[in-house]
């Protein structure tokens, strides 16, 4: 492996005191900073140390429980509370300079036009390195603190049943339908559209800037936005997949796709699920960038690593939807480099322990892959979507734009004039 083409995409998840519930009792941890700035920009500096592609930012509308389809309990053992993932990559923009800012923002009861304000905002702040993960809510208790709707309780038992598909396929529509009208809103204006001609008064040239008119079965967006279209055109949209229908959603939608595979023959399967999720979508974009999700407990041996994660079980036990690996960062570079063989682009790590997990990850694993020539050396390119080789897309709007250069929905879910240009424009 020798060209940039080859390296690994390294991602990093960061939440709380870190993925395994008992993080905030160990050496090492920072509980009684979770909730404050410097303990955010330490750690975005440690992965931007690393020349870490991009860093994602948990966030729900709920607070945390051990099942993301269950209400948080009476469990006072594990963190509680978290700062609001946009704020904080917002604070961090100005502290970093190449790694992107990804935080995540839940579709489900959020407003199209405030997600797209709020991403355009951070790509700009960001110089171009903004990211959304996008993320549905299935638990009722979420919907019980806005009153606009009611969702019945989910569980794993009824989640299967015709009810449980039913809804589940509804928030991934609606999931879906958000995504396309932000994406719209980001193109509502063309590059060129503000003048700033002082000598002639025209700040803005209004028939470059377009009415989105989304009518959806759950909400309708007029637009245009109030942002001016960022740096990147489109920012990175990501999400993450457990199965098929998110799979289907992120096709849909998606630039890179997070994905749970739990050995080298279990990625084979996610990988041929996402790229069969593609063709059932007639995904027209460049395909799905697939990065597989692992939670991290790093140790000077493996032994130490297994010590380190019984000594965190034992407290609370860690329930994951993505493996688990206790190892050295060698042995975690054999194992990512195994799994990449099945088609993987490369892999979003969950540190068990933050900092501790983060720090070996940046000192141990990255330097690991550099002497195996599997991850680059400096950072390269100025946006997120150029470490990712996605071309800068023209404004949907503007003459001679591709229609397929981002993801479409079904045009059902949009209004038939909705990839019309809005003579009419807007007040300059």
């Amino acid at each position: 492996m020798s060209t940039s083409d080859s390296y690994l995409h390294l991602a990093v998840a960061l939440d709380g005191a870190g993925w395994h519930p008992a993080a905030w009792r160990e050496p090492g941890a920072r509980p009684g900073e979770l909730f404050t700035a410097g303990y955010w920009a330490d750690l975005a500096r440690t992965a931007e140390r690393g020349l870490l592609d991009l860093l994602t930012v948990e966030d729900a509308l709920g607070l945390q429980s051990g099942d993301h389809l269950t209400p948080a309990g009476r469990d006072t053992g594990r963190v509680q509370g978290r700062l609001d993932a946009q704020l904080v990559a917002a604070f961090l923009a100005p502290l970093t300079s190449s790694i992107g800012l990804v935080p995540t923002v839940t579709t489900t009861h959020t407003e199209p036009f405030h997600v797209a304000s709020a991403i355009s905002t951070l790509d700009h702040d960001s110089h171009g390195r903004a990211g959304w993960r996008v993320q549905t809510s299935f638990r009722a208790d979420e919907a019980a603190h806005f009153g606009r709707r009611d969702i019945p309780v989910i569980t794993r038992e009824n989640r299967d049943t015709p009810a449980g598909r039913a809804l589940v396929a509804e928030l991934f529509d609606e999931a879906a339908d958000a995504v396309e009208t932000v994406r719209r809103l980001w193109d509502s204006w063309e590059d060129d559209a503000e003048i700033r001609d002082a000598a002639t008064g025209r700040f803005l040239d209004r028939d470059k800037v377009h009415h989105v008119d989304v009518r959806t079965p759950y909400f309708a967006v007029r637009g245009p936005a109030i942002v001016p279209r960022p740096p990147q055109g489109q920012p990175l949209v990501v999400s993450l997949a457990h199965g098929y229908d998110p799979a289907l959603l992120a096709a849909r939608v998606g630039d890179v796709v997070f994905t749970t595979p739990h050995d080298a023959d279990d990625a084979a399967r996610v990988v041929a699920q996402v790229r069969t999720a593609e063709r059932a979508a007639g995904r027209t974009a460049p395909p799905l960038k697939i990065l597989g999700d692992v939670v991290v407990v790093l140790g000077g041996t493996d032994s130490q690593a297994r010590d380190r994660l019984a000594r965190l079980d034992a407290n609370i036990p860690l329930s994951s939807d993505a493996a688990v690996l206790a190892t050295t960062p060698a042995g975690l570079a054999d194992t990512l480099l195994d799994w990449r063989r099945a088609g993987l682009d490369g892999f979003r790590l969950r540190p068990a322990v933050l900092p501790t997990d983060l720090t070996a990850i940046v000192d141990g694993l990255v330097p690991e892959l550099q002497r195996r020539g599997a991850f680059r050396t400096a950072y390269t390119g100025t946006t997120l979507r150029e470490r990712f080789g996605l071309a800068r897309p023209l404004s949907r709007y503007a003459a001679g734009a591709d229609p397929a250069a981002v993801p479409a929905i079904s045009p059902s879910a949009i209004s038939p004039n909705s990839d019309s240009p809005n003579t009419a424009g807007a007040t300059a």
